[in-house]
């Protein structure tokens, strides 16, 4: 096998579609100004930053800023013009950059439509939603012809937080959507799919999701103690279902993270993270050097082996 130590969660956006998805309601600044452009310097800081940490390529999102809206007009606007901007910039990069299609969610049969335009014409290596889309859990009934189409094609789903603080005053209201709303995010929305069975229910859809899961490595043994009676539904062991699944190592440089998550999901689970441009500098370098500290002989795999066999590249 060829190694390639692969960045799955690194994300690009351009001004036009900050400013686009803003016009629809979305609050984009967040996301400004962070060297995350298409620019020539942008992008060559960039590459010189990925080859201080020895990272060949990176699969690019535009995760948090998906493009699910209510109206379906402005969905599809957003997505195409996302999908086509990382077409092109894929297209400039090919030996650096891979991307992960938008999808103009809840709007199924569109959804669909951009999805298949995604894989087959614009060379996308999956697709990527958020923890929830527009409140609705992605376990919903509604998305069920999504999950099937993913599972028909055996493709990658990668899914990031939203950044709306789970829905909880408790965190938006008191300074923590980011810092402990994003991993509770996580942490929900991979319960969701666990506990409703879509792993078992569509097993060749590879599922990432962001931040080594969240809290999960830490609550996973809980939830098998305790879905017997809370969740009598759910088809089979959480644990097994969530070895099913796939995790990035976004942990902000906490060996004992890494290294739990590796310990409860399996260090194979276990693919390389940055988020880019949130961790830019040392912070960057240290997202992959920390996953060396942490789980010695185990690294190899996880940096320079498990994302390209999960992704085909």
């Amino acid at each position: 096998m060829i190694l390639m130590r692969i960045d799955v969660h690194a994300h690009l956006w351009t001004d036009d579609y900050l400013d686009l998805i803003e016009s629809y309601g979305q609050d984009a600044s967040v996301n400004r100004g962070l060297g995350a452009g298409d620019g020539p310097q942008e992008v060559e800081a960039r590459f010189a930053l990925m080859d201080s940490a020895g990272v060949d390529r990176q699969v690019l999102s535009v995760s948090p800023r998906v493009p699910h809206f209510a109206d379906e007009a402005q969905a599809v606007r957003a997505a195409r013009l996302a999908n086509d901007l990382y077409a092109e910039v894929t297209g400039r990069h090919p030996e650096r950059f891979s991307a992960f299609a938008a999808l103009p969610l809840p709007h199924m049969d569109a959804t669909l439509k951009e999805l298949a335009r995604g894989l087959d014409e614009l060379g996308m290596v999956g697709a990527a939603v958020t923890t929830d889309v527009l409140g609705a859990s992605l376990a919903d009934p509604s998305l069920a012809p999504l999950w099937e189409e993913l599972d028909r094609r055996g493709t990658v789903l990668y899914v990031h937080p939203t950044g709306g603080a789970a829905g909880s005053p408790l965190i938006a209201e008191h300074n923590m959507r980011w810092m402990v709303g994003a991993p509770v995010e996580d942490t929900i929305a991979v319960t969701q799919l666990l506990l409703a069975g879509i792993p078992s229910r569509h097993p060749n859809v590879k599922i990432i999701s962001s931040h080594l899961g969240g809290a999960l490595p830490m609550l996973l043994q809980r939830i098998d103690n305790q879905y017997g009676w809370e969740a009598p539904g759910a088809p089979e062991k959480p644990s097994d279902a969530a070895r099913r699944l796939w995790y990035d190592t976004v942990g902000h440089g906490h060996v004992p993270a890494v290294r739990a998550a590796a310990e409860t999901l399996g260090a194979d689970r276990l693919v390389l993270g940055t988020d880019f441009p949130y961790e830019n500098g040392d912070l960057f370098r240290r997202a992959v050097s920390y996953v060396q500290e942490g789980l010695g002989e185990d690294a190899a795999g996880v940096l320079d082996r498990n994302a390209a066999a999960l992704l085909g590249l």
